[in-house]
């Protein structure tokens, strides 16, 4: 687990490296951003960065699992969630003032092994965090997405297989279902105080 001060300085870390990036055009190095990081970030980390804009969604994408150091994905996914979310066009360097950084660091996912009938009683809404996996199709929602829309394991469940592009009742025919935790960090307000997020 990250402490208050890590956290502070993972949302900081994020918020510089789009500053950095929209302003100059390339991917900075974290020792020109004046952050002082301690060895968690050394560590190889799933994290994900999220961008809000006025309450809604602005991007958001992710490292779901430990394939880097926990410093290179939160600056990867970073400069990611402003520029390269194929749902949003990217952000403009003046809006950035009107938007809310998040990050969330993830455990490692694991495979819940339960016959499908049994999988809603093993997600704890507000805990967990999701993955659905078939053949090439794969979706990810981070843990605050089901509290946040008052989804219960169920709806939870079919919208992750929603947004792996499978139907709703995958995780009943066979998709396989890993559940992850994470810890939330996220501005109260545009580049204000960071606060870490529980459900």
């Amino acid at each position: 687990m990250l402490t208050e001060t890590e956290g502070r300085a993972a949302v900081k870390l994020a918020r510089k490296t789009i500053e950095s990036f929209l302003s100059g055009g390339e991917f900075p190095k974290s020792q020109d951003l004046g952050i002082d990081l301690s060895p968690v970030f050394e560590e190889y980390r799933g994290v994900f960065v999220t961008l809000t804009e006025d309450g809604l969604l602005r991007g958001c994408i992710g490292h779901p699992y430990p394939d880097s150091t926990l410093e290179e994905a939160i600056m990867d996914s970073a400069i990611s969630a402003a520029t390269r979310d194929p749902r949003f066009p990217p952000v403009e360097e003046e809006e950035l003032k009107n938007i809310v950084v998040e990050v969330t660091v993830l455990t490692q996912p694991e495979k819940i092994n339960a016959a499908p009938k049994d999988l809603p009683d093993k997600v704890v809404i507000g805990k967990h965090g999701l993955i659905v996996k078939q053949g090439y199709y794969q979706g990810l929602l981070l843990p605050q997405v089901a509290p946040e829309n008052n989804m219960d394991s169920i709806d939870f469940l079919s919208h992750t297989c929603m947004k792996a592009g499978l139907s709703p009742d995958a995780w009943v025919k066979g998709a396989e279902v890993y559940c992850f935790e994470g810890q939330i960090f996220k501005e109260k307000e545009p580049d204000g105080e960071v606060i870490e997020e529980k459900f």
